[in-house]
């Protein structure tokens, strides 16, 4: 396969409103350069409020008045079927597009929109079991009917991480739910989700059903919060993000499904495959260099292996391929933004500064037009410091030795979040019991970052609210309707 070049001129895109493409109300427009290479590779429109509120018009009418919501569910599915076989058609222009503007490496970026298209497939089959149920069982004079229905209007957010993928696992459960959707993608990574509004259109979605307005976070999905049209708001993102949507909700007691930060484990017993285990770990903490949400940032490891398997740990980290998102070879790309690279480094020479060794890495690499920085190992982390606390987002791992099981897990819930941990043992008991110990939304033994559409995510304690994807992923955007039928005449009140 050659290799995929950068564009002569950025790409330029429009808003979907109301099934209309559209530069919207506003005069401004954004420009996203790759942060793996400088270079300007897309723009859109910086969304207004008024844009927001248009969209939020358009969904509320598509949901209330639109067929969307009155179609049988086998109609539905067919239509995200037809869906999922455009992005499939599509896969390599959305990888590239998302590679350029996010700076993960091309094959990942392909392989998320590959990920996405097995996502949209199983919400379009799901779309199908959508039931409530009756209840028999209330006496001769009683039936009971409880109703799943659509919630309305869904106002979803997303990062700028994994833009695509991400909204894979939120938009097609809305559209099978009968829901109708107004998505602000992140303002530095919107053209995936702007394509996708391109296929939805050529797939026949009625108008109004999904709509997609770009623009400032702090404009538009403050809008989206604020709007008396949307009925509940999907929001990925930082604990800080979350914290914000839940205090807007307030003021029109909106329903809230969010997905928020972690400061996940690796738990690394004694007994564990320490080989396995070490590229389990790696690929954990600097998969998306280190940009994901589930990812690994904390080494919970045996005090008797620590030495060890920080050795072998170091050995792979050092082999990671770091570099050009456009290399087929490359396996970690660049970070977000300049800005976000400083953060990221500042934690390590802050870090340092407090006590903490680094084992490898520590310092930025790569082209000086990209935002590279080496996969970093730190021991002897004080427990106290910012790098245990703190999600950092970057390829960087603190380890915390431990001296038994009770320990482990005490440490591994140390902390505010509870969005994923990853056990390595080869006992089964031991794996069993840690599992169940360790609060958090997901948890892995012997692999790590491991998904599927068929099983429900979201987090524990402050990261987050609500399930997305499986079976729940419908379910949580439906409400539950009851109703008591009499079947005898009533013994009257008032005679």
């Amino acid at each position: 396969m050659s290799k995929a070049s950068l564009p002569t001129e950025p790409r330029r895109w429009r808003m979907y409103i109301g099934g209309r493409f559209t530069d919207g109300s506003g005069q401004t427009l954004m420009t996203r350069k790759s942060p793996g290479h400088g270079t300007p590779v897309a723009q859109w429109p910086a969304g207004t409020a008024e844009d927001a509120q248009a969209a939020g018009i358009a969904a509320r009418q598509a949901f209330d008045r639109g067929p969307w919501p009155r179609l049988s569910a086998g109609e539905r599915s067919t239509l995200l079927f037809k869906v999922a076989d455009l992005i499939e058609q599509h896969a390599d222009e959305l990888g590239l597009i998302e590679c350029l503007e996010t700076g993960k490496p091309i094959a990942q970026a392909r392989g998320e929109v590959r990920g996405a298209v097995d996502i949209w497939r199983f919400a379009a089959g799901a779309a199908r079991s959508m039931a409530g149920e009756t209840l028999n069982n209330l006496g001769d004079r009683v039936l009971a009917l409880v109703l799943r229905e659509p919630i309305g209007v869904v106002g979803v957010i997303t990062p700028w991480n994994f833009p695509f993928f991400i909204l894979a696992e939120r938009l097609p459960f809305i559209l099978a739910a009968g829901c109708t959707a107004v998505v602000k993608p992140a303002e530095s990574t919107s053209g995936t989700t702007l394509r996708l509004a391109e296929l939805l259109h050529e797939a026949g979605l009625p108008e109004g059903v999904v709509n997609v307005v770009s623009g400032l976070g702090s404009v538009v999905g403050q809008a989206l919060l604020d709007s008396p049209q949307v009925d509940m708001i999907s929001v990925t993102g930082s604990t800080a993000t979350g914290r914000k949507a839940i205090a807007a909700s307030a003021g029109n007691i909106k329903k809230l499904g969010l997905e928020l930060g972690g400061k996940n484990p690796h738990i690394v017993f004694a007994d564990a495959d320490l080989d396995d285990a070490a590229d389990g770990v790696a690929f954990g903490m600097a998969f998306n260099a280190g940009q994901c949400c589930v990812g690994g940032s904390r080494l919970v490891v045996a005090r008797s292996v620590a030495e060890a398997f920080v050795a072998k740990l170091a050995e792979k980290l050092q082999r990671i391929r770091v570099g050009d998102p456009l290399d087929e070879s490359t396996q970690v790309g660049a970070l977000f933004d300049g800005a976000h690279m400083d953060k990221v480094l500042g934690y390590i020479q802050r870090g340092v500064e407090g006590g903490a060794r680094v084992v490898c890495g520590g310092g930025r690499t790569g082209s000086a037009d990209g935002f590279f920085v080496q996969p970093t190992l730190l021991a002897d982390v004080p427990a106290d410091a910012a790098l245990l606390r703190d999600e950092i987002f970057g390829p960087v791992l603190a380890v915390q030795p431990f001296d038994s099981d009770d320990e482990a897990i005490a440490l591994a819930n140390d902390t505010e979040y509870g969005l994923s941990a990853s056990i390595w043992t080869r006992d089964l008991n031991r794996a069993m019991r840690t599992m169940r110990e360790v609060k958090a939304g997901r948890v892995w033994i012997n692999t790590t970052l491991d998904n599927g559409p068929e099983t429900p995510l979201g987090g524990m304690k402050q990261s987050g609210l609500g399930r997305e994807a499986g079976l729940a992923g419908i379910e949580e955007y439906t409400e539950l309707k009851t109703a008591h039928l009499n079947l005898q005449p009533r013994v009257r009140w008032l005679g």
